[in-house]
């Protein structure tokens, strides 16, 4: 399994971005796909979460209302939409992958992306 994050940037506060996980490898009925964070200092934080084959979304408290996360089957892709940004959230963003159902804590994902870094000026 590859996971590759794409779409960070420098964006001022209350700008957007769209992130994106390309997940290759093997077919993803079953999965669960994450987006999790890590600002300098800090632990890696979950942001959201998405079954693959239901497509039903779970998101952090800190992020709901303004992030959504979604998948797009036929391009194997996870999507973070991120609206409203605020400062704290500027992080490194991660996208992960795990066979069964959708849980929040980061030691239960196999699989890892690269990282995309996300910086929110104010």
């Amino acid at each position: 399994v590859q996971l590759q994050a794409s779409g960070g940037g420098l964006v001022q506060a209350g700008g957007s971005l769209r992130l994106s996980c390309a997940a290759s490898g093997r077919t993803f009925n079953g999965y669960a796909l994450a987006w999790f964070r890590q600002a300098p200092g800090k632990e890696r934080e979950f942001v959201g979460v998405v079954g693959w084959s239901s497509g039903l979304p779970y998101h952090a408290l800190s992020v709901k209302g303004r992030f959504t996360i979604s998948r797009d089957i036929e391009k194997n892709t996870m999507f973070l939409q991120m609206n409203s940004l605020r400062p704290e959230d500027t992080a490194v963003y991660y996208c992960a992958a795990r066979s069964g159902p959708r849980v929040t804590s980061p030691d239960a994902y196999e699989y890892w992306g690269q990282g995309t870094l996300v910086t929110v000026s104010s």
